[in-house]
């Protein structure tokens, strides 16, 4: 098979992105609407939680088994399955009168998000050539990249001009859209084969990340109820401890373990998921920030913070083209640099941020993140033979589920845990519960910035 860039390549990642873009944001525009729902369903902040929770819990177990469902099923009838799932899933939710019936609806987007995000980068690592890999991660990048930032100011509007509802139908003509650009444009770059399926090992992946995303939800309640934490993590390093053994042993793997024996890879995949805690703890932080100290409300919030996402946006397809001409190392030391410096002066002047200062700051941060993200996958996989590529990509889209489940956990719980025990008014004790956080991510983005140049100096292939 000759690998080259095409027209159907570049329309089969826009379609599959749109569908890895409609989940991002969806997750994080219907975190605008959690007051809004614990006033209609008559719910408390624990119960509304488990709208994101179960989402990602079950699009962090499908997440995992990529590389099988690569190797036995075509890439095109996993597309349509994952777009008509989604598309369930958001009508559904459209059309709740109850909570449950919410939750159920975004397990069914779970179904679709989780067969879909490994898509658009197994099809670039089955089409593109080496040299031109890193500019289309890049593209893929960019089309996910964004979503996190457009979703709470998409969140914001809908909600206050139409209802929650809306945010699901939206949605779904840019699903069809993507359904129709795949139906023409994804190609099967080899044949499928009958590889068994190991009941037994997917069962350990959902008490890892059961116990993990669970015990992680809790830990802001570590004081009044260490139990459930302590319990919770217990399940996920026994169903962690037990899937290796198993993997060792099984005849046919759900992901094949000796990826691992490659150090530079170990080091990327590091990096990677000390990064994506530092984004998603930042998404976090900095609309709760301007809303509880600086009293913004939700939609402006989400305005300062958008110019930043759609720098970094742009950034991530020329940090890819930087890769492609000049290497990994310029553009991923460069850009966690930037990361540094950022989160350095976020922490310097956490009990002092202005919407100007978070809009200055968080351009840089995202200038950074736009430079590195794709290219820590792509440098990382490149680590890797072509027979071992799926398993290291099922890998990182795991990777980034589960710091996706336990970044906003960690920083949330460091805040709460600040707030509980601080005095004086609700704004001081945010921002000293904000910078108490910011300092943690600060430490993060240090070891991270090793993690990568411990990359770079292990790496085997350019």
């Amino acid at each position: 098979m000759t690998k080259k860039i095409d027209s159907k390549l570049i329309l089969a990642v826009v379609a599959t992105g749109l569908l890895s873009f409609c989940g991002v944001i969806v997750e994080t525009a219907m975190n605008i609407t959690f007051p809004a729902l614990m006033r209609e369903f008559s719910i408390n902040t624990a119960t509304v939680q488990w709208m994101t929770t179960a989402y990602l819990v079950v699009v962090s177990i499908v997440v995992p088994i990529s590389s099988f469902l690569k190797r036995r099923f075509k890439t095109k009838t996993l597309f349509v399955t994952a777009n008509l799932l989604f598309m369930a899933g958001l009508v559904i939710d459209a059309l709740a009168g109850n909570f449950l019936m919410l939750v159920l609806g975004r397990i069914v987007q779970g179904l679709g998000t989780g067969i879909a995000l490994p898509l658009m980068f197994n099809i670039i690592l089955d089409w593109v050539p080496d040299h031109q890999r890193g500019t289309l991660m890049g593209i893929g990048t960019l089309i996910t990249a964004i979503a996190p930032a457009l979703g709470p100011t998409f969140g914001g509007i809908v909600v206050s001009s139409l209802g929650w509802h809306w945010i699901f139908i939206l949605l779904l003509p840019l699903l069809v859209i993507s359904l129709l650009l795949g139906l023409y444009a994804i190609r099967q770059a080899r044949p499928t084969e009958k590889v068994g399926f190991d009941v037994f090992g997917w069962g350990m992946i959902l008490l890892i990340f059961i116990g993990f995303t669970l015990a992680f939800s809790n830990l802001s309640q570590i004081t009044q109820r260490p139990g459930m934490f302590f319990g919770m993590l217990a399940v996920g390093l026994i169903g962690l401890v037990v899937f290796i053994i198993r993997t060792k042993h099984a005849k046919q793997p759900l992901i094949h373990l000796d990826i691992f024996k490659t150090v530079s890879f170990n080091w990327h995949l590091l990096g990677f998921f000390l990064l994506q805690l530092n984004a998603l703890g930042m998404a976090f932080i900095l609309p709760n920030y301007m809303q509880l100290v600086n009293g913004q409300s939700a939609m402006v919030a989400g305005l300062f913070v958008l110019p930043g996402a759609a720098i970094g946006a742009i950034f991530a397809p020329l940090g890819g083209r930087i890769l492609d001409q000049f290497g990994a190392a310029k553009p991923l030391l460069t850009g966690a640099g930037l990361l540094a410096v950022a989160v350095a002066l976020f922490t310097g002047f956490a009990m002092h941020l202005t919407g100007w200062l978070i809009l200055g700051i968080y351009i840089i941060f995202m200038i950074g993140l736009g430079l590195i993200m794709g290219n820590t996958m792509t440098s990382g996989l490149g680590q890797l033979s072509m027979a071992q590529q799926a398993d290291g990509n099922a890998v990182f889209n795991t990777l980034q589920q589960f710091a996706g489940a336990t970044g906003t956990s960690l920083v949330s719980a460091v805040i709460t845990l600040v707030q509980t025990q601080a005095s004086g008014t609700t704004a001081h004790r945010t921002a000293l519960g904000s910078a108490a956080a910011l300092a943690m991510l600060l430490v993060l983005v240090l070891i991270d910035v090793v993690a990568l140049c411990l990359a770079m100096k292990t790496r085997q292939r350019d």
